[in-house]
């Protein structure tokens, strides 16, 4: 059979993540287990719930399709096309009450990011993507910021739940923080990428991320004419581990300003 349209791919994610995003808003407030995979890093029911409604939306319309999720779900049998979902981005957030998280519903066509979309179900805000037609937010066109400076930059940014790995990521925070007109830590990697995505950030780096943190939001950004890359600088891959991105004028000063700031303090 031939390859659906992105268009209608791209359609059913942004129908996927609003389906995930309902489940977040029908439970949102009404959390009843929490447990934990790490020493701070939780799953609640209700990412299993939304992760669920998810996948057998994906699997009704491409059942051989495989499917990558954070909480567990695989399917599939076709190694040419993969779908990579975080059904809560953001679960501390949502535990506690804060209104800053999302769903993110990514797809791979031979390994390449084709189709992404990312629903916050607080502000009912969809960014939808597809590999060379652009960004949107509900509907409309977005586009990196054009901020070429650091001072007078936003940035985001996230902090690993391995804290061995949290000392390096205070000093780029601290770093930035002097360097930037200001640094945000907001706790929804696929957030912080739309938001560099719609101008809102005009930069995001992470030292630590899965690929569902970032699948859907990272084509988000970089349809919307982000540059892209690991926090070494080297072209982004979902596997990747890292990300940075900016506007072309800026990636280049954030780069650099983190890479100096991620040295040991005796210079090591």
């Amino acid at each position: 059979m031939p390859d659906a349209p992105l268009s209608a791919v791209a359609d059913v994610a942004a129908a996927a993540a609003r389906a995930g995003g309902d489940v977040l808003r029908e439970s949102y407030g009404r959390v009843q287990s929490v447990r934990f995979k790490g020493a701070t890093d939780l799953v609640t029911e209700v990412d299993v719930r939304a992760e669920q409604t998810i996948v057998a939306l994906l699997r009704s319309h491409f059942p051989t399709h495989q499917i990558l999720a954070e909480e567990g779900s695989v399917g599939g049998d076709d190694p040419r096309h993969r779908w990579i979902v975080d059904p809560l981005d953001g679960t501390t957030n949502y535990a506690h009450g804060l209104r800053i998280f999302c769903v993110s519903v990514g797809y791979e066509r031979d390994g390449k990011l084709a189709a992404g979309a990312v629903y916050d179900p607080s502000m009912d805000e969809l960014f939808l993507a597809t590999a060379g037609g652009g960004a949107t937010l509900n509907g409309e066109p977005i586009a990196v910021s054009t901020t070429d400076t650091l001072i007078r930059a936003l940035l985001g940014t996230g902090f690993p739940y391995d804290r061995s790995m949290v000392p390096v990521a205070l000093r780029q925070f601290s770093a930035l923080s002097m360097q930037a007109q200001a640094v945000r830590r907001v706790g929804s990697a696929a957030l912080d990428c739309c938001w560099v995505a719609a101008g809102r950030f005009d930069g995001y780096w992470e030292n630590i991320v899965n690929a569902w943190d970032v699948a859907a939001g990272a084509l988000i950004a970089i349809e919307a004419g982000a540059t892209v890359t690991d926090v070494r600088g080297t072209p982004f891959h979902v596997e990747a581990g890292s990300i940075m991105l900016a506007g072309p004028a800026l990636h280049p000063k954030i780069l650099a300003a983190v890479t100096e700031a991620s040295r040991e303090p005796d210079g090591g």
